[in-house]
């Protein structure tokens, strides 16, 4: 479990001025949940991420990743075992030419013994779909490879929680489709926790929950139909609003029945479904 409670993060500028980059951010992330994190740039949410692994510690308030303190320095390798984290440039996290020696490192400084770390790697391998490029340079690998390069390396190291910033920002549509079925394949299969920060409206419709930022603080918490019926909030918020809702609220507009609440796709198809059925 994930718990943050009442962080607030405050940097100084080059004058001196207090600036503050998190205030009073509470909430709480239950095992195997799939979250998506959202808010316009410089809401706070990669300093939060950091925050979850330890690389960053909170002003004030507590992360607790469960049970242990992020602020505890005795503590930060526990805290580090159960949160894998995978940035938004995949090359800035690949230390190998060979796709299973990088996925291997994190569990060879582990200290564990050689079969472990092949059980491990072989099981982060075929668990993000790549024991057949295992003996590939990852330099060589399409944007979304290295992207499950670098999630097979932080799941070698058994976490609970995955956290991923922005990972999909630098893929084309089949390589975001790619990575997301990854995410979700992780979170069904292996019970991990996903917390996943995101422009892309796609990503985050594909979520179980949505935070959403505004100011260091936090706007809404809720399920990605709440956060995306909010039409006055989401421009301030710095969230476009999704196609299939955005055409469902223009044909309600134009006097058709359309389900203001539909957000995805498979909803839309449903929709117009039961509109044919009804018309015959």
């Amino acid at each position: 479990m994930i718990q943050v409670r009442g962080v607030s993060k405050t940097v100084h500028s080059a004058t001196g001025e207090a600036v503050p980059i998190l205030q009073d951010v509470s909430f709480q992330i239950g095992g195997g949940e799939f979250v998506g994190l959202a808010g316009r740039n410089g809401s706070g949410k990669t300093t939060l991420a950091r925050m979850l692994n330890g690389l960053q510690q909170p002003t004030r308030g507590t992360v607790l990743i469960d049970g242990f303190d992020t602020a505890d320095y005795s503590c930060l390798m526990d805290v580090r075992r159960l949160t894998g984290m995978v940035f938004q440039h995949p090359d800035n996290q690949i230390v190998s030419s060979i796709v299973e020696e990088d996925v291997a490192f994190g569990p060879e400084n582990l200290g564990l013994s050689q079969g472990e770390v092949k059980e491990r790697t072989d099981w982060a391998l075929q668990a993000t779909g790549l024991t057949e490029l295992r003996h590939r340079n990852p330099n060589l690998l399409s944007g979304g490879q290295k992207q499950r390069v670098a999630i097979a390396g932080a799941l070698a190291m058994r976490p609970s929680h995955l956290i991923l910033d922005e990972p999909t920002s630098m893929l084309d549509p089949w390589g975001r489709d790619e990575l997301m079925e990854t995410l979700h394949k992780v979170n069904r299969e292996l019970g991990v926790t996903v917390l996943l920060i995101s422009h892309h409206v796609e990503d985050l419709l594909c979520t179980d929950r949505l935070i959403v930022l505004e100011r260091g603080r936090v706007a809404i918490d809720d399920t990605p139909e709440v956060v995306f019926a909010q039409e006055e909030s989401l421009a301030d918020w710095g969230i476009a609003m999704p196609d299939v809702p955005f055409l469902m609220r223009r044909l309600a507009a134009r006097g058709i029945p359309a389900d203001a609440s539909v957000v995805r796709v498979e909803g839309m198809v449903e929709w117009i479904c039961r509109l044919l059925n009804s018309s015959m």
